[in-house]
């Protein structure tokens, strides 16, 4: 969280009244209201602005940098209208393993709409690749599903990752858990588990491919769903503490919608 700062704003000090001259009314001679600009400070020069401009356009593009190529609004777990929804399948490289290729996010086997497919346009789904080439998302959807993202660039995610791993050690047999590193080296994540003994699968997501599936705007960020890959819920910012309190709620709400379809 960001460090607490001053409460308060700046306001300006009442003008101090001018002596009138003779033959002025009372409304005569003043200088008109100066609002909230400060007496006696010059008014920043036009490259002064021009380049808090610019710094405040590169905030955004770096909020946003995760969502470039998504064509939906948003960050999973920022708003409502997403519970129902199925998870976007894809497949990662295991972190302990030795692919050093990027994640597989293709949904079907075409570049394009056109049917057949042309030859130069085919590909591999997501969940048709080996599945000893990858973690696959789509073989985990037989009972409900926590995948956890984070990264240590920017930030110290590992604490939340900690406490994934024991929520997966505790509930393992009857939830799956995924943990998804983003853009950081393998060395360094393979190092982290290795340090840590996570006993939870770790993906890599090299490029922010998955990231960008899902639309992950910062760590800690948790996706959960039912059996059978359908959303639940997401949550983000939450505390290492609350996780086995998510999955309690998922193995609730998952048991309530199994015995709604009966």
């Amino acid at each position: 969280m960001a460090p607490e700062g001053q409460g308060g704003g700046w306001w300006p000090e009442p003008e101090e009244r001018k002596p009138q001259r003779e033959g002025q009314g009372e409304g005569e001679g003043r200088q008109p209201p100066r609002g909230l600009e400060s007496r006696g400070r010059s008014r920043p020069p036009a490259r002064y602005s021009m380049f808090v401009g610019l710094a405040f356009f590169a905030l955004i593009i770096v909020a946003l940098f995760n969502l470039i190529g998504n064509d939906d609004a948003g960050i999973l777990g920022a708003g409502s209208g997403e519970e129902g929804a199925p998870l976007a399948e894809f497949a990662v490289p295991d972190a302990l393993g030795s692919s050093d290729a990027d994640a597989n996010v293709f949904q079907d086997d075409c570049e394009s709409s056109r049917n057949p497919c042309p030859e130069d346009q085919q590909r591999v789904p997501a969940c048709e690749i080996d599945p000893a080439e990858a973690i696959r998302v789509c073989d985990l959807f037989d009972k409900p599903l926590a995948i956890s993202f984070w990264f240590t660039r920017g930030g110290d995610c590992v604490p939340w990752q900690n406490a994934f791993d024991v929520a997966a050690r505790r509930y393992g047999d009857r939830v799956n858990f995924l943990s998804v590193n983003v853009r950081d080296d393998r060395e360094k994540v393979t190092e982290i588990v290795k340090a840590n003994d996570w006993r939870v699968p770790v993906g890599l997501d090299p490029d922010g491919a998955v990231s960008n599936l899902y639309r992950v705007g910062g760590c800690p960020t948790m996706a959960l769903s039912y059996p059978g890959g359908i959303l639940y819920d997401a949550r983000t910012a939450y505390e290492p503490g609350e996780i086995d309190g998510f999955i309690e709620e998922l193995l609730t709400a998952s048991r309530r919608r199994q015995e709604q379809t009966r």
